[in-house]
């Protein structure tokens, strides 16, 4: 389920970054623009040039490796903030600290707490994927303390200067253009300079994707492997997601609100019972313990051994918990009853794991062996 989820994001990111590969090129080369009226499936003969840019060119950084790709992500994130901080420094250069401003819209009634709660859940629905595959990347850190570290900077840290560049950048666009501008690439655009446009979109370009390859093809490529580890490696797994990236037609797919409406009500409410599934079984079940031994045997008499490979507690909890984190959202999303928003997704985790948990407990599973090696 995450894997399907990391095929289609991957191929909408792909497809935005490609728009922006699109305007460069128009940029340099109006003479392009003839190219634009054609169309196959969806797609102009340029949009289809810049798509199979964008994925040939994300293809080849994953063929190279996981060290590559760690390497491509320690160049993405300073040059997007150095782009960023130029931005900035340009916007207070043109209206000076006046223009700051944290009031960008009219007033939402309802209590402040309440809204922050709600932007709170929002960052962790944008995670929720990742927390599910968060040991393909953690297993490559030094140690314990360079991952807590690392997700110190690159989260809060993160997250609060970022978001301090935003709202200067944003707030000044109101003075300078007339109105609130969100996204730097647009921003860009305005300024008029084809060598500035050339900077934002390449910028766009490079982050989008850093968060591409981590966030939407590690994990699927990964599942895939998994899926017939005996003849697909992590590089073949990355290759058919790939394919099937561009067999979904991203494009199609996010011209239909109803689509993605109903993709994310299913699959986004899905992640929360599997996440709470899983921590649940980790802290509450096993508490702490894995037997590293039983991970690799197929024994009737390891920890991990279920009838027929399946964990038919996990398989009860998580279509319980699914039945109503999806049915909340959907029914939200069409207006049946108020929309939860985000909180469906902790609503989920929640049910998910107290009814893991009940279930297991019921089996009472032996967790240890006198002659394993416990994690």
């Amino acid at each position: 389920m995450r894997g399907i989820v990391g095929i289609v994001w991957y191929g909408v990111q792909t497809y935005f970054a490609s728009k922006a590969v699109q305007a460069l090129v128009l940029a340099f080369y109006p003479g392009a623009e003839a190219y634009t009226h054609s169309s196959f499936i969806g797609l102009s003969a340029l949009g289809w040039f810049s798509f199979l840019f964008m994925w040939l060119f994300q293809l080849l950084i994953f063929l190279n490796g996981m060290e590559t790709i760690r390497k491509f992500i320690d160049f993405c994130g300073p040059v997007v903030y150095i782009v960023m901080f130029a931005l900035a420094i340009w916007i207070l250069a043109q209206t000076g600290t006046s223009s700051l401003s944290l009031q960008l819209s009219p007033r939402v009634e309802g209590s402040a707490v309440g809204h922050m709660a709600n932007a709170a859940m929002l960052i962790v629905a944008y995670f929720a994927a990742l927390l599910l595959n968060f040991g393909d990347f953690s297993r490559f850190a030094r140690d314990g303390k360079a991952m807590k570290v690392g997700n110190f900077l690159g989260l809060p840290v993160n997250f609060i200067v970022f978001a301090i560049i935003t709202v200067i950048v944003t707030a000044g666009t109101v003075k300078v253009f007339g109105e609130a501008i969100m996204d730097p690439v647009a921003i860009v655009e305005r300024i008029g300079n084809p060598w500035v446009v050339a900077l934002g979109s390449i910028t766009f370009i490079v982050a989008t994707m850093g968060i591409n390859i981590v966030a939407n093809f590690v994990s699927p490529a990964y599942d895939i492997s998994n899926l017939y580890p005996e003849k697909i490696d992590f590089r073949l797994g990355g290759l058919i997601t790939s394919i099937l990236s561009v067999m979904v037609c991203p494009w199609i797919f996010v011209s239909s609100p109803q689509a993605i409406t109903i993709f994310v009500s299913i699959f986004g409410a899905a992640l929360g019972p599997m996440f709470g599934i899983m921590v649940a079984d980790y802290y509450l079940v096993k508490r702490q313990h894995v037997i590293l031994e039983d991970l690799y045997t197929m024994s009737p008499n390891g920890s991990l051994y279920f009838a027929g490979g399946w964990n038919r507690a996990a398989l009860i909890a998580l279509a319980g918990a699914c039945f109503v984190s999806i049915g909340l959202s959907l029914f939200g999303a069409y207006g049946v009853i108020t929309n939860i928003g985000d909180w469906g997704w902790l609503i989920g985790a929640a049910l998910g794991a107290v009814l893991y948990t009940t279930l297991m407990r019921r089996e009472a599973p032996s967790l240890s062996r006198p002659d394993g090696v416990v994690a």
